[in-house]
């Protein structure tokens, strides 16, 4: 018996493509965009290459469907943000954001909001754990653990233009 072999392959400006081979030699894709979105595509069994099936997911949908095939009850360590009160989400900032060229520490994040920012993703680059000298860009991605009234808080925040 086989078994499932995947492979990763970055799109620069659209996200990451991860593809899966499964132990039957049927092939599946989800594309990670940046804005968070999935695109999940199942290919022909007498054609790898056809696409047989393509469904555009948002990012809440897509975690749902990852709930599903990871139930929480399987991974005892495995943080699950709901149960503590937390939230995680995306925040974008634009290229017009007030913060374009500013060091994270001047938003003030954690004082005024609460929230961590635990990762900024930039183009294809994930930067974990920033520090208050770590200098924002117009089209950053930041990665922001909180209450949810922190996290809206902070959303209203990087917002500024």
């Amino acid at each position: 018996m086989g078994t499932a072999r995947t492979s990763r392959t970055p799109l620069p400006g659209i996200g990451v493509r991860y593809d899966l081979t499964t132990r039957e030699h049927r092939r599946l894709s989800v594309v990670a965009h940046r804005d968070g979105a999935r695109t999940l595509s199942a290919y022909r069994e007498d054609d790898p290459d056809a696409c047989a099936l393509s469904v555009q997911l948002t990012g809440g949908e897509a975690e749902a469907i990852a709930r599903t095939l990871m139930p929480t009850h399987q991974s005892p360590s495995l943080l699950s943000t709901t149960e503590l009160g937390l939230v995680a989400e995306r925040i974008s900032l634009s290229s017009v954001s007030h913060w374009n060229g500013r060091l994270l520490g001047d938003t003030r994040m954690r004082t005024e909001t609460g929230v961590s920012i635990v990762a900024v993703l930039r183009r294809a680059d994930a930067i974990p754990s920033p520090g208050p000298g770590f200098r924002l860009a117009g089209g950053d991605t930041l990665i922001v653990i909180g209450t949810r009234e922190g996290v809206d808080a902070a959303a209203e925040i990087l917002g500024r233009e």
